[in-house]
């Protein structure tokens, strides 16, 4: 039962999904406790390495410069900051450390050398290294493995399908692109999505067909729950019901065995008892710190609290996999391409997210 398979079905998840709960708990604990220990949890930190000011569309997104969210944007931040927030989340029990930038895609030149920077710094610390730069390609992801980076996110965020009606900046296929592209290196995959955007249980269903299929799966895979952020298209969104986290964790640990299962996002929202079915079901990462890019997080003193309640231990760095070499700039062996690759622009409009659009427009006058 705790094979990989790659050859998911969506109705076969659909019917794993939707099992009696206390026999999915059980199918889904039995599989996490053969593949993982299930006393111990990764803990990450997120870092907004810059903030605010992207050209997509992402319907559940504050970052998005077209929506009106109060989000403060900021330019990139420097290496030496980035290298003091390392520091104290290592301090506060972290063993990875994932930056974000609000960007579509990667572009070679003075910024992108800067977070290559970024990455040397904290390989050196002993930490595992993630990034989640938008779309990247396989000379870019290259020179990203070179610095030493652990692991690539890149979510696939929902179904193909139900992906149509929150993003139409970009396609589907530019997201397992990139992943195809981090693929082509040493660095780790790190890809999920998001539940409480409208979708059904077919979209959730669809989603994990996806991360199923790809080959190998991904190393680890966030679950988010929608934090509706005011002026976004999805600001009416209600939050996610406790018992679809649960189910949604147990499913995903069910038909990704291997993978991490990251509580992502939405953890302000759930209480002690349900992020302890939620580790039950086979959630073994959480992300720690105030802040998840722009929404609340509970705080990491809490975190640590609940882990020795639970009887919890934080996950070492570099468990999985070694710790990838890194070189420094001017030993490099790869240069900067100049690349611009033409990312898909699709031609479909989303309605309330053209409405949230105009909404913002209206406000900033």
């Amino acid at each position: 039962m705790s094979e990989v398979r790659h050859n998911w079905t969506k109705e076969e998840i659909l019917e794993i999904y939707n099992k009696p709960l206390m026999e999915l708990l059980y199918d889904a604990a039995t599989i996490h406790r053969k593949q993982h220990d299930p006393n111990v949890v990764q803990v990450s930190t997120l870092l907004s390495i810059k903030t605010g000011g992207c050209s997509e569309d992402c319907g559940y997104c504050p970052q998005a410069a077209r929506y009106h969210t109060n989000v403060e944007g900021n330019d990139l931040m420097t290496v030496n900051q980035v290298k003091a927030q390392a520091l104290r989340a290592k301090e506060s029990g972290s063993s990875r450390v994932c930056m974000g930038a609000a960007w579509r895609n990667v572009k070679d030149g003075p910024e992108f050398d800067q977070v290559l920077e970024m990455v040397r710094s904290i390989n050196k610390l002993e930490m595992e290294v993630c990034c989640t730069l938008g779309m990247v390609t396989e000379n870019q992801a290259q020179r990203l493995a070179e610095a030493g980076l652990y692991a690539y996110n890149h979510n696939l965020d929902s179904s193909e399908e139900y992906y149509k009606e929150v993003i139409s900046t970009r396609g589907y296929q530019d997201r397992l692109d990139t992943i195809d592209n981090v693929r082509k290196t040493n660095v780790t995959v790190c890809s999920g999505g998001i539940i409480g955007m409208g979708e059904s249980a077919e979209d959730r269903a669809g989603m994990l067909v996806a991360l199923s299929t790809l080959n190998p799966q991904p190393e680890s895979t966030p679950i988010n729950a929608l934090v509706a952020v005011e002026g976004t298209p999805l600001e009416d969104e209600k939050p996610v019901e406790i018992w679809d986290m649960i189910r949604m964790v147990a499913t995903t640990r069910i038909v990704l065995p291997e993978t991490q299962v990251r509580l992502s996002a939405g953890r302000t929202q759930m209480s002690r008892e349900g992020q302890a079915m939620c580790f039950f079901a086979g959630a073994n990462s959480i992300f720690a710190g105030d802040k998840l890019l722009t929404t609340p997080n509970p705080d990491v003193n809490e975190d640590m609290k609940m882990f020795e309640l639970l009887g919890l231990n934080p996950q070492k760095p570099f468990t999985k996999k070694v710790q990838p070499q890194t070189v420094e700039a001017k030993d490099s062996q790869l240069e900067a391409l100049g690349e611009k690759p033409k990312w898909t622009r699709p031609d479909y409009k989303i309605e309330r997210n053209e409405a949230a659009k105009q909404k913002g427009k209206a406000v900033k006058i």
